[in-house]
């Protein structure tokens, strides 16, 4: 028996106190760097055991294992008398499917509900002088509302990861996680506003050959100040939602992301009508408030990249982040182009008020798998890293949909949920007397194989995009959400206006499709 008790030193790793841990059980070479055993000898020539662990930073700042190491390494110490290993956190994905949809229900609902009001608000605006003279304005819709996915939702899954993993546990882990990320999303949002309004203006121009120097600053303006404000006020409202979500125990994954969208149409819509016509009553005599109002918000710009670039978390995100949410901008922006050319039509005005629902639903419940595909990949490694979680190389329908891992059964949950949900946002359409359709059985039929289609395809497509992105040392967090979204804002828009074209096709007056 040895004469001295067993030591046991602790040291300081990413503002956590983690065991030290024997010989036998280092990490790997590449996941640390061991220090000789001979710089460390005490005075009996006996070498004390050290490990000091280098992390490594990825796109999120901080390493998830030594993350996930500093969860468990705060049980009792004392009571642990094993140097193997900490205890193994808990995963949040270890679900059953009525968790899943017990935790799903409530904000998918909250976030329906949202996009029923702003389909509402745009079957108003509508008919507004600015939507009538400056039809382009509809081309930003899709495009402005769709900055819920390429930055809160992206935000949103970000941020949940983060907190699963525990880089949001201390205040200045959770301070620097704000600052950095509401700085970020500033910066994106006023870049993507400015070149939302530069597509439409093109998208605009195109068809009709017509262009109007005033028209295309009052888009620049309405569309800046929209998309700044916006995010503004839903990032605040997103760190609040996962922040609360972690006290009461309740996985951010499945709460965050549609809470993102809950409000988030509603708005954003609201804040594009109401600028763009104050803007546009002043077009005639104050024709300098445009102007003034683009030059005020793209000098803020640079206050945003100091802070962004002075946090780790966003710092790489600031440099390579734009791919994603530049592409998804002008993928929204041909959905918005279909808009434009479809609710200009007076037999398809009743499209507008649909439109936003069937897109944010689809959007919502997609970014829901995204981010819980993300962090379960998350909790095996780093971006790149093969494992036990491995990507599928093009995975069948069957797996996405009807395999027993804990992301298929979540997508089934998930795609489940589409005909309850819209059969209730319908009857709150119908019974606040919106839109110009009357809801018949044929109408319901044509708009049910448009929305379970839509999220048919979107939930495949992210069962591949997320993992052909992490196979290729990108963080899903960061680049896939404001893809997927915006393809759910394009096949949702085309999808919804074939149905509308088809059934003025067959004849459907019942419905009163155009009245």
């Amino acid at each position: 028996m040895s004469s001295k008790p067993e030591q046991k030193e602790t040291h300081q790793a990413n503002g956590a106190v983690l065991p030290t841990v024997p010989m036998n059980c280092l990490p790997s070479p590449d996941r640390g760097q061991l220090v000789e055993p001979s710089d460390f000898l005490g005075p009996d020539g006996v070498g004390v055991e050290v490990v000091v662990l280098e992390s490594r930073a990825n796109a999120k700042g901080v390493r998830e294992e030594d993350a996930l190491l500093e969860n468990g390494s705060q049980s009792n110490e004392s009571d642990d008398t094993s140097t193997d290993r900490g205890p193994e956190p808990a995963s949040p994905l270890k679900e059953t499917s009525f968790s899943i949809g017990l935790q799903v229900l409530f904000p998918f609902l909250l976030a329906g509900f949202g996009t029923v009001a702003a389909g509402m608000v745009l079957d108003i605006v509508q008919h507004w002088d600015v939507f009538k003279y400056v039809t382009e304005v509809f081309i930003l819709v899709p495009a402005l509302l769709g900055l819920k996915g390429n930055l809160e939702m992206t935000l949103a899954s970000r941020l949940s990861t983060a907190a699963n993993i525990g880089q949001m546990d201390t205040p200045k882990e959770l301070w620097k996680m704000i600052t950095g990320n509401m700085a970020l999303i500033q910066v994106q949002a006023t870049v993507v506003g400015f070149l939302a309004s530069i597509a439409a203006v093109i998208f605009g121009w195109i068809p009709d050959g017509h262009f109007s120097l005033d028209h295309a600053v009052l888009l620049c303006a309405s569309s800046v100040a929209t998309a700044f404000i916006a995010s503004l006020v839903l990032g605040m409202i997103m760190i609040g939602v996962i922040i609360g979500s972690r006290k009461m125990g309740i996985n951010p994954d499945n709460v965050a992301t549609p809470i993102a969208a809950s409000l988030g149409d509603l708005i954003t819509l609201a804040l594009l009508s109401g600028i763009s016509w104050g803007l546009y009553k002043e077009l005639e005599s104050k024709a300098y408030v445009n102007p003034l109002v683009c030059a005020f918000f793209i000098a803020l710009l640079p206050i945003w990249i100091i802070i962004a670039k002075r946090n780790a978390a966003t710092r790489e995100v600031l440099y390579s982040g734009w791919e994603p949410v530049i592409i998804a901008m002008a993928i929204s922006s041909v959905g918005g182009l279909i808009l434009d050319r479809t609710v200009s039509d007076p037999n398809f005005a009743g499209m507008a008020v649909f439109t936003p629902v069937i897109n944010g639903v689809g959007g919502n419940l997609v970014a829901v798998q995204a981010s819980r595909i993300s962090t379960y990949l998350h909790m095996s490694g780093m971006p790149g890293e093969s494992s036990e979680t491995a990507p599928r190389k093009c995975p069948s329908p069957c797996s996405t949909f009807f395999s027993s891992d804990v992301n298929s059964r979540s997508a089934r949950v998930l795609f489940l949920l589409v005909v309850p949900g819209h059969l209730v946002f319908l009857y709150t359409i119908s019974s606040m007397q919106g839109g110009h359709t009357t809801l018949t059985l044929i109408f319901i039929v044509f708009y049910m194989t448009a929305a379970l289609l839509q999220v048919l395809i979107l939930l495949y497509i992210a069962d591949w995009m997320v993992h052909w992105m992490w196979g290729r040392d990108l963080d899903p967090d960061n680049f896939s959400i404001p893809y997927l979204t915006a393809l759910g804002d394009l096949i949702g828009t085309g999808l919804l206006a074939l149905s509308f074209h088809v059934l003025w096709l067959i004849g459907d007056r019942d419905s009163d499709v155009g009245d």
